[in-house]
Parts: structure tokens; sequence; C-alpha cells
């Protein structure tokens, strides 16, 4: 009898859950974003190789022929002619991107070889900016392309532009995982879009893959030094994430400061970006060029443990000056620089190994300015090794808890207070 019960128990059970529906449901949702991802990665990823051997090239010739600095201004005058010449002199970059996914604006596909062009011209004549924004706007733009092109509705359309966002920092960093976190999380702070975490990951694979495939190296530091784990270290530790909070705010501050700096000389455009040119290259003549471009190379030099101190506080009002002005180009590597230079220097002070504080200080900066505190955990992991995660995301959390609302980003919305379990819904500062 009691055999009987349990099958009929469970023949009840079974047949309540309308297996049919669920499985057709959720095997076309599924195989739809396989489709899509492999259609987004390859594609994102061939134009972001594409873009990296373009910067690649033009660094290369900024090097070979210095005189190119002169020429930022015109490069300058050339970018905002393209972009109000194709109607997006209203272009926010990076911010269109992010209101695209919270909000389910369309992007317009202009916005790719815009970006495209205005960062290579950026780079060629040695402004200070980094790449990650160009490859957020490229993937994000194409992605949401692809999904109005196949007339996804707004929900999937939300979900595709986050997978080409992956795939387009995929492409350039070769860091699969933290290109998938970091387009999920980058939006809303305390919300993360689970219904994108297949199709994020999947493009981000693809087009590193892609991108490796057309000789694209991912970017990788080597660490000379991980601290043993002591009740003395961790205090040092917790300390590094204290200062890299306040260099965080101070980078936040000063590049939302330098638009109202040029607005104070001028509105029109032309001259605002002819005498942005102007002051950074009276500036780079100054300080030197080693605060060019993407500055990578001090980025290696600060994580070998040798940097100077001021170099922080001079790649903060060069990267604001350059992009404020009109120029194109990303924060996310200037604030690698920023975090790595000031970390390497304060690190010693502290008594840490000056390589291990500068890779903390570059991710913790970055966590700061980002308000992505797990894509900086797995960028740590990815970018420095997984010998001393634990003790990077020690120093990233509290960076993360310390910085207050600051963003790079005022499109980024804080959902939920970093300090209570509430609700609040603000907006970035």
């Amino acid at each position: 009898m009691k055999l009987d019960e349990l099958k009929l128990q469970l023949k009840n059970y079974f047949s309540n859950l309308h297996w049919k529906a669920f499985l057709k449901e959720n095997t076309t949702t599924f195989l739809k974003w396989i489709l899509f991802s492999c259609i987004v990665g390859v594609i994102v990823g061939i134009v972001g190789a594409l873009f990296h051997h373009c910067i690649n090239i033009v660094t290369d010739l900024r090097h070979t022929y210095p005189w190119l600095l002169y020429c930022l201004p015109v490069a300058g005058l050339l970018i905002v002619l393209s972009y109000r010449g194709t109607l997006m002199a209203d272009d926010k970059g990076t911010e269109f991107v992010i209101a695209s996914v919270r909000d389910a604006k369309p992007l317009r596909i202009r916005m790719a070889p815009l970006i495209f062009l205005g960062t290579v011209l950026t780079h060629l004549t040695g402004g200070s900016a980094g790449r990650e924004g160009a490859a957020l706007q490229l993937g994000g733009s194409i992605s949401n392309w692809i999904g109005h092109w196949i007339h996804l509705d707004k929900t999937d359309e939300r979900i595709i532009t986050m997978a080409g966002m992956a795939a387009g920092f995929s492409a350039l960093f070769g860091t699969p995982l933290t290109s998938a976190i970091f387009a999920m999380e980058l939006v809303s702070v305390g919300v993360m879009y689970y219904a994108a975490i297949v199709p994020c990951i999947l493009s981000a694979l693809i087009a590193e893959f892609i991108a490796s495939y057309f000789n694209v190296e991912p970017t990788v530091f080597l660490i000379l030094e991980i601290p043993a784990i002591t009740p003395l270290n961790l205090g040092r530790i917790i300390l590094l994430g204290v200062l890299c909070a306040l260099v965080a705010m101070l980078f936040c501050y000063v590049m939302h400061l330098a638009p109202k700096f040029y607005d104070r000389i001028t509105k029109n455009p032309y001259w605002k970006v002819v005498i942005g040119g102007v002051l950074v290259v009276v500036l780079m003549l100054i300080f030197g060029s080693s605060y060019e471009g993407t500055g990578m190379d001090v980025i290696v030099q600060a994580i070998n443990g040798d940097a100077r101190p001021e170099a922080f506080l001079i790649k903060i009002v060069l990267t604001a000056l350059t992009l404020a002005a009109g120029f194109k180009g990303g924060e996310i590597i200037p604030s690698f620089f920023v975090g790595a230079t000031f970390g390497c220097v304060v690190g010693g002070l502290l008594g840490l190994p000056p390589s291990f504080a500068a890779a903390a200080g570059m991710v913790s900066v970055f966590c700061g300015v980002t308000n992505c505190p797990l894509t900086s955990i797995f960028l740590s992991y990815e970018l420095l090794g997984g010998d001393g995660v634990i003790l990077f995301a020690l120093s990233i959390a509290v960076s993360y808890m310390l910085s207050g609302y600051s963003s790079l980003y005022h499109s980024q919305k804080i959902m939920y207070s970093k300090t209570k379990m509430e609700y609040i819904n603000k907006d970035t500062e």
C-alpha cells in the first residue's frame, strides 16, 4: 500500500512540473544565446584584434617619430569634426553603453568606427588615454546593432549588449572571466544581471580565442614577491586599501572637474579640443613621454618595484585633460597606471614588497573608480596569478567600501548601500 501511494505521489509530482513547456522554453532560450554569443564573440573578437594591432602600430609610430606629439591638437580637431559630421556630437561614450543596458536605450552603429578612429588618432599623437573604453563601446554598439537587426526585444537587446561589452574587453585584455563579470556588474552596483551569464561568458571566451588567433597576447603581470599572511601584513594591506580608496575618489573628482575647467574657458568644442591638445603637449614636454598613451611600460616598471612618487598625480591630471577636451580612449588603463605607481611608492613606506603593493594598488584603484569588487578580484587572478589573490581581495574590498559613491561613470547606479543591507538607488558622484 505504501509503495502504491509513493508511485501515485511521484506521478502527481512530475505531472505538475509541466516538463514539456519547461524544456521547450529553456531549450529555445539556451540555443538562442549559444548562437548569438558565437556571432557576437566572432565579430567583436575580429574587430577587437584589429583595434589592438592598430593601437600597437600607431604607438610604435609615435615612439619612432616623437614629433607626432605636436599633432595632438590637429588630431583633436579631426575627432571633433568626425563626431559632429556624423551627428554624434552628443556622444558620451561608455556612459551611453551603460545607459543602453540599464534603460534599454538604442546604440548607433556608427559609434563603433568613430571610437575606433578617435582612439587610434589619440594614441598616434600621444594623448593620455586608455583603450578599454573603446573596447566597451565597440563591443556594445556592434552587439546592440546585431540585436536590433535580428529583432530582439528590449530585454534581450540589453543582454546582447552586455555580451558585446564582455567580448570587446576580453579581446583586448585576454581576460574572459573578468570581462564577463565586468559586463554584468558595471551597470548597477549591487545588482548582477545573471540572465546574461551564459552569453557574457561564452562571447568573452570566443572573442579571446579569436583575438589570440590573430596574435593578440593576453595581458599578464609578474609579481616579484608575495608577502606572508601575518597580522602585521594584513594591517598593512588594509591601510593600503584605505589609501587606494582615497586615490580612486581623487581620480573620479578630477575626471569630473576637468570638463567644467574647459567650459569656463570656452563652450566651443573646436577651441576646447585645440586648447586641451596644446595644454597636454606642453605638460608632456615638461613631465616626459612616459605619460603618453596607456603608459603600459610604466605599469610594468612599477610592478617590477620602481615608480616615481609624483607619477600617479601627473597621470590623473593628464588623463582628465585629454579626455575632457574631446579626445577618445578609456580611463581603466590609466587607473591601472595610477594604482600601480601609487601602490609601488606607498607600499614600500608601509613595509610591503613594492611589486606586490603596485599590483594591489592597481586592482584596488580600479575597484574604487568602477565600484566592481567581484570584477576586480577576478582581474587580480587573471592578470596577476592566483598566488596572492586572497590578499588582493582584502585590499579590493576595503577600497570598494571606503571609496564612497564616486565613479568614473555618471550613468552607473548604486542600487544597494556599501555599508548597510539596504536599497538606496543612488546616482554616482
